[in-house]
Formats: C-alpha cells, sequence, structure tokens
C-alpha cells in the first residue's frame, strides 16, 4: 500500500521540527487542499498525509510554516523571514510506492529529499 510522509529536522539547533504546521495540496487541475497537520515532537506527522486508495499519480506541494516555527523557538528574524513558508513541489508516479519528503530546515536554507 502506498503513502506520503514528511518530517522536519531543524539544522540550526541539531533537533527535530516540532509544532511546525503542514499543509498538502494537489496540483493537478488546480490547487486543492487534502490536509492540515502539525508535527509531533520528534518533527513527524502522526499519520501519513495519504495512504492507499487516496494516494493518487499527480503534482503536490507540501508548504511548511519554518518561519513561525523558528519565531516560537525565540529566533530573532529579519521582516520578512529569508525563509518564511517552505512550499515543496514533486510527483507521485508509482501509487504503491512509500514517498518520504523529509524537510531540513534552518532560518536561512533548507533542503529535501527523496527518503525512505
Amino acid at each position: 500500500m502506498g503513502r506520503l510522509t514528511t518530517h522536519v529536522l531543524d539544522t540550526a539547533h541539531g533537533c527535530p521540527g516540532k509544532g511546525i504546521a503542514v499543509t498538502l495540496y494537489r496540483l493537478d487541475g488546480g490547487r486543492r487542499e487534502l490536509c492540515r497537520t502539525v508535527t509531533n515532537a520528534d518533527g513527524r506527522c502522526d499519520a501519513p498525509l495519504l495512504q492507499g486508495e487516496a494516494l493518487e499519480r499527480g503534482q503536490y506541494e507540501l508548504v511548511f510554516t519554518a518561519g513561525d516555527y523558528f519565531r516560537a523557538a525565540g529566533v530573532t528574524l529579519p521582516e520578512p523571514p529569508f525563509v518564511d513558508e517552505v512550499v515543496l513541489r514533486f510527483g507521485i508516479a508509482d501509487v504503491d510506492a512509500h514517498y518520504h519528503v523529509p524537510l531540513l530546515v534552518s532560518p536561512w536554507s533548507y533542503s529535501t529529499y527523496r527518503g525512505s
């Protein structure tokens, strides 16, 4: 059964990104919100964002509220912050696969990759 998961690592502080709001959109034929969640103490979501029949081929977008997270952690950010909402667009081709989309983020940079 295919599924989509994510997690966030705060590379500035060397810890999981706890309490980051995450919104998932489907982009095929427009931008449609599929779910909203918040990362737990381990920087992960408590359940897959999509799984089984809900996971369809196509284009998706994840939006992470990194700026809000760093402000809440007491980090002094410029206004506007260099990294605020992180938007990751990606494609799902194999609906039977596990797509894991991690975010590594600091107030000054971010990166992602297809994890396992």
